[in-house]
């Protein structure tokens, strides 16, 4: 059955069984990888639309490199013949762009080109050479130690070509133009956690959206890291500037260990209030952390001269778990309960953003509750909980105090708040900015 287009009730089980289908797929910031995660996303949300931008664009600084053609690479032992690395095998084992090479190399050349992770001995690191010309491949330390001086064979399969690197977005337009943004990345290969958790969410997000009616309009970005984030900007600042109320970078939710929370460069956007405050409505602890330890595209959205109100919330934070960018952030490391809970925490999110006001009291002095039958006639007793949330609502309601402000003041939630303000603009209290 389908609702609003997409696959009906995106679930947490449905979420995971994407992040099975694209695993195996060599993705880079370019490339047949990207192209397919995102058909495959489109399975999941037809309305999801794909772009494609040529080599050699323009972004600010930067320029969109080379498309990346990967094939094959492997090392072999010359004297039997074994096959010591094999990318087929795990992607990971390539340098991401490493250039093609076909080679004879004794064991220590050959150690110049490979990397390993000397603390967590049984794990293949990951990394790039998206701006550099290099090659090179990434093993296990333990296997790395097991190397035995001779000739090997050295073949890495791949070209540059001048093509284009490959997005996807999707806008649901809600009653106003102002919009809400979440942005993903789908860059890494092999990696549950720190990839492909971030693109599952935001297709879950999306389908929630779809099915509803929204005050708010929602941008959902799937993009290659830092250069995808580059060039969505480049060419969409000063629109975003004008429309853009919030935004949120969705990676590392896969998992079901720590929460944390990285600010925007101010710490003090809407973002960050309703970021905190669905937090603390669903009682969870998290750690927040300094935009300092940044690490992600908060770092093209929240930068100087483009400040936007970005941020992020995630479960284990980039870098600070020791699966990180290896071959353990690997479908063992996610769960669906971990999705499941990320998932919930948006969809609350989303909520406190639809139901997000800003009212101002109506009435010189305070009113008289008690002629309107808000307030029992019989003085001297004490309030009611009703009876106290409104005085209090009033009392604080001054044109300044957001719907995120006054839920924190009074210690209930932005829902809360929400249905005392509509009770009282029902009875000409508060009038809204």
């Amino acid at each position: 059955m389908i609702i609003g287009g997409g696959r009906d009730d995106l679930t947490s089980d449905k979420l995971f069984e994407f992040i099975e289908s694209v695993w195996g797929l060599f993705r880079s910031l370019t490339g047949e990888g990207v192209r397919h995660t995102l058909l495959k996303a489109k399975e999941y949300l037809p309305q999801l639309e794909l772009f494609e931008v040529p080599t050699g664009t323009k972004c600010w600084d930067w320029e969109i490199p080379k498309e990346w053609v990967f094939r094959s690479a492997q090392v072999i032992r010359v004297s039997d013949g074994a096959v010591v690395l094999d990318a087929s095998v795990n992607n990971l084992h390539v340098i991401n762009y490493s250039q093609p090479v076909n080679l004879i190399l004794t064991l220590d050349e050959l150690q110049n080109h490979l990397i390993s992770h000397p603390s967590i001995p049984d794990a293949i690191p990951y990394r790039t050479s998206y701006y550099n010309t290099s090659w090179g491949f990434c093993i296990s330390e333990n296997q790395r130690k097991t190397l035995q001086p001779g000739l090997y064979s050295v073949t890495i399969d791949s070209e540059f070509i001048d093509g284009a690197m490959t997005f996807g977005q999707v806008y649901i337009p809600g009653r106003v133009t102002s919009e809400i943004l979440f942005t993903t990345y789908i860059c890494h290969p092999m990696m549950a956690n720190n990839e492909l958790s971030g693109p599952a969410i935001a297709l879950g997000l999306a389908g929630h959206l779809l099915k509803s009616q929204n005050y708010y309009s929602y941008r959902i970005l799937f993009v290659p890291e830092t250069i995808g984030s580059l060039y969505f900007l480049s060419k969409n600042l000063q629109y975003l500037k004008s429309k853009l109320v919030a935004g949120y970078v969705l990676t590392c939710l896969g998992d079901d260990q720590s929460w944390n929370y990285m600010p925007s460069r101010t710490g003090i956007t809407l973002s960050d209030k309703v970021a905190k405050r669905t937090l603390e409505e669903l009682g969870i602890e998290y750690i927040e952390n300094s935009f300092s330890d940044r690490g992600s595209d908060e770092r093209q959205y929240c930068s100087p001269n483009v400040n936007l109100p970005v941020c992020s919330v995630m479960r284990s934070k980039y870098g600070s778990y020791k699966e990180y960018h290896t071959s353990k952030d690997d479908l063992t490391y996610i769960s669906r309960e971990g999705l499941h809970k990320s998932l919930k925490y948006f969809k609350h999110l989303i909520s406190n953003f639809e139901n997000y006001k800003i009212p101002i009291a109506s009435l010189f002095g305070e009113p008289m509750l008690s002629k309107r039958n808000l307030r029992n006639s019989v003085g001297g007793g004490d309030l009611t909980v009703d009876e106290k949330h409104i005085s209090d609502l009033l009392a604080y309601a001054d044109g300044t105090n957001d719907t995120v402000e006054l839920a924190r003041i009074l210690n209930i939630s932005i829902e809360k708040i929400e249905s005392l303000t509509n009770f009282l603009l029902s009875h000409n209290l508060v009038r809204l900015v």
